[in-house]
């Protein structure tokens, strides 16, 4: 199927797609003008019939992925691969980091005051690192609404139940009725305790059991750092003393352990968290109709109604023709765009004033730069031979990094006398 241009009425309002040649001859007849390069988007001057079909999109949330597609009974006439942020958790350890080494290098001590925390002060508060990923899957849908008529939104979520995951993972007995209220922690006062109990209070790489005779300390370390992997049992391991120093001063690896850590959790756990509060938002925010459906529907209608390979965008297709969306019959062979968009989120400002790391005579190099260098921002959309292409890094100079937007170095040092600005920068990199 060729590719869609995308219309939007003088007041702003979507109408239906039409082919390039279509666009070509509004274009230039003066009857239309460009609103958008990516999506190639135009906008009538005139009025128009404002003739729409029935467009129900389909969302496949994720925590590494959304999947987007529109399509009316026949055909396909969007489809996205939007990549969320998943830098949130770095970023607010490494600021947390900083705040901490700053006060207290400039306050006396102060005791923690634990009833002043947001989550108390604010009800159905949400991490940010789940937060922007809920705002991540908002935005892209208005995104696709502000260029589509679109009837009706389908998403699909999921739930987890990480206990059967970690039992079948550790061969346990599959957890049954009252077993779901005793979890792994059940009966002790905190992880550090749990950890010394689970690994029967011994050194998992010398072996090494406190007596009455012999006084083994014993320490919890953390096989990802606290910032990667943060205090979950599963990061934690019970080391003695001297292994715990010989470890961190190299003269041991974690392949010398006899506990591995288990297969994160942490998406599954960002699915279970995010599903009710985004079906909420979305029904608050959208003035038109938002269903919920399941992934076992979804697979049905891929493999023996549409009778697609399994792929996310095919999964998106299936939901919005599913049984929550036009609810199909047998209908194989259905039209699908060409053109699959990724959609890249990305952060603009650094609040970091000065770099971490001190140059030599004490001098505090500044972390701010420049917004333009040569009249180009950071990740503004530029053409390099020809090729279109993201400015990931500048210099001062002149030369620049340009890449594809999922990171493939197209030049490290890109005169700018070579770049032609294709489109300015936005929150959303689009390709």
């Amino acid at each position: 199927m060729p590719n869609k241009v995308y219309v939007i009425n003088k007041h702003g309002r979507p109408l239906m797609p039409c082919s390039p040649a279509k666009a070509r001859h509004l274009l230039d007849e003066g009857k239309a003008k460009v609103k958008k390069r990516t999506p190639f988007t135009i906008q009538l001057v005139y009025g128009s019939s404002g003739y729409t079909q029935e467009v129900i999109l389909g969302v496949d949330a994720g925590s590494k992925s959304i999947e987007i597609s529109a399509s009316t009974k026949k055909e396909e006439v969007f489809a996205a691969d939007v990549t969320p942020r998943n830098d949130v958790v770095d970023l607010l350890s490494t600021r947390r980091e900083f705040r901490r080494a700053r006060r207290n290098r400039k306050t006396r001590y102060r005791k923690p005051r634990f009833n002043n925390r947001v989550r108390s002060k604010h009800k159905g508060w949400l991490a940010p690192s789940v937060e922007v990923k809920i705002q991540e899957h908002i935005t892209s849908i208005k995104m696709v609404c502000r260029i589509l008529p679109v009837s009706k939104v389908v998403v699909e979520t999921a739930e987890f139940d990480l206990q059967l995951l970690k039992a079948i993972e550790e061969g346990k007995p599959v957890p049954q009725g009252e077993d779901y209220q005793q979890g792994e922690m059940y009966g002790h006062y905190n992880v550090r305790q749990y950890v010394l109990w689970r690994d029967n209070y011994t050194c998992q790489c010398c072996g090494a059991h406190p007596t009455k005779k012999k006084e083994v300390r014993l320490h919890v370390h953390h096989l990802e750092s606290r910032k990667t992997g943060g205090d979950a049992p599963g990061n934690l391991v019970t080391l003695c003393d001297s292994c715990h120093e010989k470890l961190h001063k190299g003269l041991i690896t974690e392949d010398d352990f006899k506990k591995r850590k288990r297969r994160s959790t942490r998406d599954a756990t960002f699915m279970g968290i995010m599903r009710k509060t985004l079906m909420q938002r979305l029904c608050s925010e959208l003035p038109i109709p938002v269903i919920e459906t399941r992934g076992y529907i979804t697979k049905a209608t891929r493999e023996k109604l549409l009778v697609l390979p399994k792929s996310h965008t095919n999964d998106a297709l299936a939901i919005a023709q599913g049984k929550h969306g036009f609810n199909v019959g047998y209908l194989p062979g259905i039209e699908q765009i060409d053109k699959i968009y990724t959609i890249r989120p990305v952060r603009h400002h650094n609040r970091q004033l000065h770099k971490a790391t001190i140059l030599k005579r004490g001098i505090r190099k500044s972390n701010q730069a420049e917004k333009y260098v040569f009249g180009y921002r950071l990740f503004d959309k530029v053409q390099f031979n020809g090729q279109d292409c993201f400015i990931w890094k500048r210099r001062t100079s002149g030369y620049f990094v340009v890449k594809t937007i999922d990171g493939k170095i197209i030049h490290n040092s890109a005169s700018f006398k070579k770049l032609r600005i294709a489109e300015r920068a936005s929150n959303y990199l689009i390709a």
